[in-house]
């Protein structure tokens, strides 16, 4: 897990990029995690089945400003085609619930054990073996994964005829924009907002972020995340504006993207073109 010669900028990219979540962890953790000068990684638990491989990673971090900070991350094989799938968590609490969701018939570092055998060495039949059971759970599972996968996109389609929701807004005179060039800047999409709203943004007084939508579903057999960010700026002027982020999994190699939009509406129908990927 420990590469010497991966600079921590590189690590926490791969990281970052890697998991399903990791739109979920918090603005400023993840800013936090932009100082960070050096990392260490270590295996915390391991198990190993018939029917199930998860690992669970602590990674620190040494900040400038002398403190660590941990992240935990879970790699499991539950994947439509058991691909290797990483979770991050900023508690250990969290990772620990979210490994025992998947199941650990024997804790960490359990391995499935083989059927006594009698000296004469035939092997004693005491029902179905682990495989078969395992394999007769994985089944169920797809199953219900299946079922899922047209209420997923109907939802994410559904976003374009929702009516537009009153949201309270607080805002923060925290460098907004700095916060606002960060934003553009991490952008990926051809058609986002260009050298007017950068210009307009940079007269910015405070900001306010909300989460308007968040889902996880399946694209073309693997699994997706979609979240929809609403960046509110108050001018100097007096005036409000807003950009729109999307940041989704929705990529060929699974990988985290972000994508910025002028309007909700481009955003939400960004969304639902990602959700249809053919």
């Amino acid at each position: 897990m420990n590469d010497p010669y991966e600079t921590t900028e590189t690590h926490l990219e791969r990281l970052l990029g890697r998991a399903l979540n990791s739109f979920d962890l918090p603005d400023a953790l993840v800013e936090r995690l932009d100082n960070a000068l050096a990392h260490a990684s270590s295996l915390c638990s391991a198990h190993h089945s018939a029917g199930l491989h998860r690992e669970t990673f602590r990674h620190s971090y040494l900040l400038t400003d002398g403190s660590t900070l941990t992240l935990w991350e879970l790699v499991h094989n539950t994947g439509r085609d058991g691909t290797p799938l990483h979770e991050l968590y900023v508690e250990e609490s969290e990772v620990q619930l979210a490994a025992a969701r998947l199941g650990s018939p024997g804790g960490a570092g359990h391995r499935a054990r083989e059927r006594p055998e009698d000296p004469r060495g035939l092997t004693h039949s005491a029902g179905p073996s682990l495989d078969d059971l395992a394999a007769g759970l994985l089944s169920e599972l797809e199953a219900g994964r299946k079922a899922d996968i047209d209420a997923d996109i109907a939802l994410l389609s559904s976003l374009l005829s929702e009516p537009a929701k009153p949201r309270p807004r607080r805002y923060v005179p925290d460098n907004s924009p700095d916060h606002a060039r960060r934003v553009l800047r991490r952008a990926e999409n051809d058609d986002r907002p260009g050298e007017d709203t950068a210009r307009l943004l940079r007269t910015a007084f405070a900001h306010h972020i909300t989460q308007v939508f968040g889902r996880q579903c399946q694209v073309e057999g693997k699994d997706a995340g979609f979240m929809l960010y609403e960046h509110a700026f108050l001018l100097i002027d007096g005036s409000e504006t807003s950009i729109w982020e999307v940041e989704h999994t929705a990529t060929p190699d699974g990988r985290h993207m972000c994508e910025v939009y002028e309007t909700e509406r481009t955003a939400r129908e960004a969304m639902e073109v990602r959700a249809r990927v053919r």
